[in-house]
């Protein structure tokens, strides 16, 4: 009979490491992506004015978020700048120490590239730039931006590892 032994996860050497360059380059890839829309939109589009891409339904429109979350606690965004310094930081130092996982480095690559992308607009311009209006009729989404969109993905997908059932323990055979 032979046992088979499963890697000591607390040693930082048997401990598979997180894949750095999914991580990285998808923030990289949403960052880019985040700034050039947000860029188009402000060259391109007044502020307030509303063009329709599907009828009412989807709607660009220039908007400027100096709050958090959804427009919450207005005229703060140097203080949401500050904070979102250090939840950057947070996002890389868990990455770092997380097991290897290609769902986690996904989820916080998006996570990582779209906070920095509202960081960038926060430091920069005093505000976030949305742009995407949902909605029918009077009954609107919030409105929001690809960085925006890429942090809800992450979280969506940080609740499914969360909830999923984990790997089952090896047993030996006795």
């Amino acid at each position: 009979m032979t046992e088979e032994i499963s890697p000591d996860v607390t040693d930082p050497i048997a401990r598979p490491r997180p894949a750095w360059l999914v991580f990285g380059g998808l923030a990289a890839v949403v960052l880019v992506l985040d700034q050039l829309t947000k860029a188009w939109i402000v060259a391109n589009i007044a502020p307030g004015q509303a063009v329709s891409i599907a009828g009412d339904w989807i709607r660009l429109i220039f908007s400027r978020n100096d709050g958090a979350l959804f427009g919450l606690f207005g005229s703060s965004a140097t203080l949401f700048g500050i904070g979102s310094l250090a939840v950057l930081g947070l996002i890389v130092w868990y990455h770092g120490h997380a097991a290897r996982s290609l769902l986690l480095s996904i989820a916080l690559g998006l996570l990582l590239g779209g906070a920095a992308g509202n960081l960038i607009d926060r430091l920069r311009l005093g505000y976030v730039v949305d742009f995407v209006d949902m909605g029918i009729g009077t009954l609107r989404f919030f409105t929001y931006n690809v960085g925006d969109a890429a942090i809800s993905t992450a979280i969506l997908l940080l609740l499914i590892i969360a909830i999923r059932p984990g790997p089952k323990p090896i047993q030996a055979d006795a």
